[in-house]
């Protein structure tokens, strides 16, 4: 038998016994009684779930010329007129199919290797010193006899190699190697796999290191209810002492020749029984079984050896026969190539993760006056790149900008242009540009990017200090406002066209936020699918929004986390039908006792008013321990200030966690922070903002830019 019949011959019993699995494991070695016989028909081999390693003769009731009578037992391949495979069915009308009609026809065997009857009659005949004729071995009572025909061990490595071919990652792919060997092909494997796993053309680095991956063995126990025999108890030094966790491959060394040799070889062979010590470790090889019961298979991918599997059988079953190493030399091949399958696509899903997560923010920023939570859910586990995204920025004057889009389809192009229009967004919004103007350059970039580059996208700005929210859309689904008495709202946007239509004019709407609402921002995955259309869904949004605030009372908005869980939870077995992104902000506002607003004329006598206003504010609110801190940097920022400026300078302090000063003026140049020499007369300013403030930075606005620095309040 050579290594091509075993791949290319079409294998027999195509249709599995229903109820069974051809792979599971625990039907090799299945205790069986005399097989019953239909009246007028023959029995067929009795076989395991997974299969055995014994072939059972199979009995015919059909008589022509020159075969047996009805119920004598014809076995696989003897003789010149055996019966055809009852999975093939090619007989020809006569009487024969006349006597059949009676009968229930015979079921299919399902995949697997058949194991032996415990029907004395139909076990093969021992010879005359009570062995088996072929093997030369005796045959325990209830043991299973080695795999002795072509067509046992090609359905053997068709079902054993569709299970391996069914996993995707690595662990699915070296456990279905396992499963399907223990107990049919032998009683224990060990699998080695290179550390690290080679991806792809990667020219591996430093030594060559094989870790002991995966190991699996017949229990030493096995139920007897079910019709599994018990397996004999190990002794003390079996099978279970064998491997090593890690071992190194040392370049000339006889393990390093049998993983070059690639063809796998039995252990009783002089360079596998010198390799066994550097594999198993000190010790290791003295658990392998002697003579043809250990095999030694080299794992070989498309470019390189990536491991080794090590098959055993213990003393009291039959030894390997030279043809069991081509079935070895099957299952290698093919667990090696799934191995270098699930590497590659491991990696591919590594690099699919990080370009996703870098595409999106890594942490949501803490702005004043307004708390976030997001969530983001891709399509599916094998498509997890896609063009959804949200962002929330900080802008000057202690607002936020909130945006959510959608770049159409979920490619690795989708989630390129995706970021593009991200940094772009990210750019537009430090110009500190309103909406409508904002949707409008990303309207341009788009139509740069490429023909055909489409979007939505809904880009929000909310002011603390006014409660309200400005919000311009461009072909999204609308935004929904959960107030604080639990009534949910889908906020009237006009929805405008796609970004990337071109030509189109995008309008802004403002709209009050209250304190204690929750504004929702989403993408289409949430709300649209196979089974449902946009706007009911936006309605089961709207009524999931009101019956979760029912939960903590008309005073207490549900927590911000909570309910973007329990949004999420409204999503049914075939609403996954696109990416999700989520976006939930929670409006605190800052209440007008806490801000305090005044315009300064660009002269030289601001700073000491400034100094003053700041002195009074800091009074009333109970903070007179920050004044000196508070006008010193107010006074050194409010001077730079108006010494460029030509119309009326801004001072603005905040109260909340922190105290917030802001100094505007109509001069886009930023300041820079420098060190002054001990000659120059002026340049420290920034340097003592930057020594005193807990934070402090500059933004340039459409009219100009906005200096704030804050200080701990205690």
């Amino acid at each position: 038998m050579d290594s091509t019949r075993v791949t290319e011959q079409p294998t027999s019993f195509e249709r599995p016994q229903p109820g069974v699995d051809p792979a599971d494991p625990r039907g090799a070695l299945v205790h069986t009684s005399t097989p019953a016989r239909a009246p007028g028909a023959g029995a067929l081999p009795v076989q395991g779930r997974c299969g055995g390693d014994v072939s059972a003769p199979l009995t015919t009731a059909h008589t022509t010329p020159g075969t047996s009578e009805p119920g004598t037992s014809t076995p696989f391949g003897k003789g010149k007129d055996t019966v055809s495979d009852p999975a093939s069915e090619h007989s020809q009308p006569g009487t024969e199919q006349t006597a059949e009609r009676d009968t229930p026809r015979p079921r299919p065997a399902p995949e697997g290797i058949p194991v032996q009857p415990a029907d004395e009659q139909d076990r093969p005949a021992p010879g005359p010193d009570g062995q088996e004729r072929r093997s030369g071995q005796s045959l325990p009572p209830g043991r299973p006899t080695p795999m002795r025909r072509d067509g046992d061990r090609l359905r053997f490595v068709g079902a054993a190699t569709r299970r391996i071919a069914r996993g995707i990652d690595l662990d699915e792919i070296v456990m279905g190697l396992c499963r399907a060997t223990v107990p049919t092909f032998s009683d224990a494997i060990l699998v080695y796999l290179r550390d690290p796993l080679p991806v792809g053309d990667e020219r591996p680095t430093g030594p060559l290191v094989l870790r002991l991956r995966r190991t699996d063995r017949i229990p030493a126990e096995r139920d007897t209810e079910n019709g599994f025999l018990p397996a004999s108890q190990p002794e003390p030094n079996d099978l279970d002492t064998v491997g090593a966790e890690l071992c190194e491959v040392r370049p000339g060394s006889a393990l390093a020749e049998v993983l070059r040799g690639v063809r796998p070889v039995f252990t009783d062979a002089p360079a596998a029984r010198a390799a066994l010590p550097e594999l198993l470790g000190d010790g290791g090889e003295f658990g392998v079984p002697d003579g043809q019961r250990a095999i030694l298979a080299p794992l070989r991918g498309r470019r390189r050896v990536i491991g080794a599997a090590l098959f055993l059988r213990r003393p009291e079953r039959m030894a390997f026969e030279p043809d069991d190493l081509l079935v070895a030399a099957q299952l290698a091949t093919h667990s090696a190539l799934g191995i270098d399958k699930a590497v590659l696509y491991g990696r591919e899903a590594y690099i699919a993760d990080e370009l996703q997560r870098t595409m999106l923010p890594e942490t949501l920023p803490r702005p004043t006056g307004v708390r976030l939570a997001s969530r983001y859910l891709p399509a599916a586990e094998t498509a997890r790149v896609g063009g959804d995204w949200y962002d929330a920025i900080p802008l000057p004057g202690s607002r936020v900008a909130l945006v959510v889009g959608d770049v159409m389809g979920h490619s690795m192009t989708s989630a390129a242009i995706m970021g593009q229009l991200r940094t772009t967004a990210q750019t537009l919004a430090g110009l500190d540009l309103p909406p409508q103007e904002v949707l409008h350059h990303l309207d341009e970039q788009a139509q740069r990017l490429g023909v055909d580059r489409m979007a939505t996208c809904l880009y929000a700005v909310y002011d603390p200090v006014s409660h309200r929210i400005t919000i311009a859309n461009a072909g999204h689904p609308p935004p929904v406002l959960l107030h604080l008495g639990g009534r949910a709202e889908v906020l009237r946007v006009p929805a405008g066209a796609p970004i990337g239509v071109g030509g189109v004019d995008f309008e802004a709407v403002e709209l009050d936020a209250p304190a204690g609402a929750t504004l929702l921002l989403y993408t289409d995955g949430l709300v649209e699918s196979r089974l449902r259309d946009v706007w009911t869904g936006i309605e089961q949004l709207r009524e999931k929004l009101a019956a979760t605030a029912q939960l903590t009372g008309p005073d207490h908005p549900p927590p911000l986390e909570a309910l973007c869980d329990e949004v999420l939870d409204m999503l049914g077995p075939g609403d996954r039908d696109d990416d999700i992104a989520l976006l939930a902000a929670r409006f605190d506002g800052i209440a007008p006792s806490d801000v305090a607003y005044w315009f300064l004329e660009p002269e030289d006598a601001a700073p000491g008013r400034a100094r003053r206003l700041a002195r009074r504010a800091l009074q009333r609110w109970g903070l007179e321990e920050l004044s000196d801190s508070v006008e010193l940097l107010v006074s050194e920022v409010v001077t730079n200030a108006v010494r460029y400026a030509s119309r009326p300078v801004t001072l603005r302090l905040l109260r909340t966690d922190v105290l917030r000063c802001e100094v505007g003026d109509d001069v886009p140049q930023l300041p820079r922070l420098r060190q002054a020499r001990a000659t120059d007369e002026g340049g420290r300013g920034l340097y003592l903002v930057n020594r005193l403030a807990r934070r402090w930075g500059a933004t340039r606005l459409s009219t100009g830019k906005v200096v704030w620095f804050e200080l701990n309040r205690s």
